[in-house]
């Protein structure tokens, strides 16, 4: 029976959909279920003590301050702390190319706010981000899908996507969610000047960039994008947006994130958020930047580092001696998740339901996929669950999966 509200939501309403993983988070809340769905960072590692100190801290120096309205770029001493930040990765910017927003999600859906109409292309990896996907359904977008493998999106196959005119290019570079791909370095150069060429922008989501557990860091696409154009004063001016968060550094309930960009496109950043929330937390800016001042950060990321790269060696070890053949699964250097693929043919969304009554839970990988596909792979996160759980979760699962591989043999 339809209601009289069915005729009063907006027409965006129709794109809109609930999250496949927030919704399955409401199922693995049962104390009993071990969830390797949803991309949550082990509280385990949550300075606590360190937020304690500085919330006190805080409330006795700057109390009316904090608790005040505040601009809308955010608290001037965080975005110069991140510009000193982003100075060491070789990308020379201001707290004038800085805005602080309520996470990155809200970023995501102020550039969708800012840049689409309807019916406008973006070029996205596949797979790719799911949060993205809902942030720019409302606006009415369309995804031209580029393949990826294990060095990230296949750069060789982009042009022929940017032919067809998008507004830009969206990429995860770094331990990408979902797969665990990295964008190699020539594959990262190459998409600047390709990029470059066709005058499209790009927007670099690195929410996980600080998370490597080997091998050599590789710069970032803003960087390259930087040293691709030469000198040009102290502001960047390019053509990447770079989109980081503290809620894998320090943790998610801050709901802090930032954005570099343009000076002109921060300035319109900043009207799209004055009409949306004014600004966001000054409480929690002003606590963020009291824990992560004078080197804390760098020294709390190696305990981070330490945490998840052992919980996600656990989970290769497991997996090699309890999966059947014919699954495979991402290795990635970094990160917090890996990329499991089924053999051709397999549903991961009829594996989950049967993985659901031994009491262990992953997200289905079609989600990802913006115009369809990947119905045979699953995201599996390693970051949050303790070594432990994940020995359990790990055969738990592969039991699930030799059973239904022996049904259909």
């Amino acid at each position: 029976m339809q209601t009289p509200w069915e005729y009063r939501y907006a027409h965006r309403m129709q794109k809109m959909g609930s999250s496949v993983i927030r919704e399955l988070l409401k199922l693995t809340e049962q104390p009993d279920i071990i969830s390797f769905a949803g991309g949550l960072p082990a509280p385990e590692v949550f300075p606590v003590e360190e937020f304690r100190a500085a919330c006190n801290h805080v409330l006795d120096n700057f109390g009316p301050q904090a608790l005040q309205y505040s601009t809308t770029e955010g608290y001037k001493p965080l975005r110069e702390m991140i510009a000193r930040h982003t100075a060491r990765y070789a990308v020379e910017v201001t707290a004038d190319n800085i805005l602080i927003t309520s996470g990155s999600q809200q970023a995501l859906d102020f550039i969708g706010r800012l840049f689409l109409n309807r019916g406008d292309y973006i070029v996205v990896e596949s797979p790719t981000y799911l949060g993205a996907l809902q942030a720019w359904n409302s606006y009415g977008a369309q995804y031209i899908p580029v393949r990826a493998d294990e060095d990230g999106m296949i750069v060789d196959e982009l042009e022929d996507a940017l032919r067809i005119g998008p507004k830009f290019i969206y990429i995860l570079p770094n331990f990408q969610n979902p797969s665990g791909y990295t964008l190699s370095l020539e594959r990262r150069q190459k998409l600047v000047e390709l990029a470059d060429k066709y005058g499209v922008p790009i927007v670099e989501d690195d929410p996980y960039g600080q998370l490597r557990y080997e091998g050599d860091h590789i710069p970032s696409v803003v960087s390259l994008d930087s040293e691709y154009r030469g000198p040009n004063g102290s502001h960047y001016s390019g053509n990447v947006i770079y989109l980081s968060t503290f809620s894998k550094l320090l943790a998610p309930g801050l709901r802090l994130a930032w954005v570099i960009a343009p000076p002109e496109v921060i300035r319109k950043l900043v009207m799209t958020k004055q009409a949306a929330d004014l600004h966001t937390s000054s409480f929690n800016q002003y606590v963020a930047h009291e824990v992560a001042k004078g080197g804390f950060l760098d020294e709390h990321v190696k305990v981070i580092r330490a945490t998840y790269k052992e919980r996600r060696d656990v989970m290769f070890e497991m997996m090699e001696e309890v999966f059947p053949q014919g699954v495979t699964w991402s290795r990635p250097q970094g990160g917090m998740f890996l990329w499991g693929i089924l053999p051709e043919g397999m549903d991961a969304a009829q594996v989950l339901k049967r993985a659901l009554e031994k009491k262990v839970a992953f997200v289905p990988g079609g989600a990802f996929h913006p115009r369809g596909g990947g119905d045979n792979t699953m995201r599996i996160n390693f970051s949050y669950s303790s070594p432990e759980v994940i020995r359990e979760g790990v055969i738990r699962l592969g039991t699930t999966l030799k059973e239904l591989i022996g049904e259909t043999v």
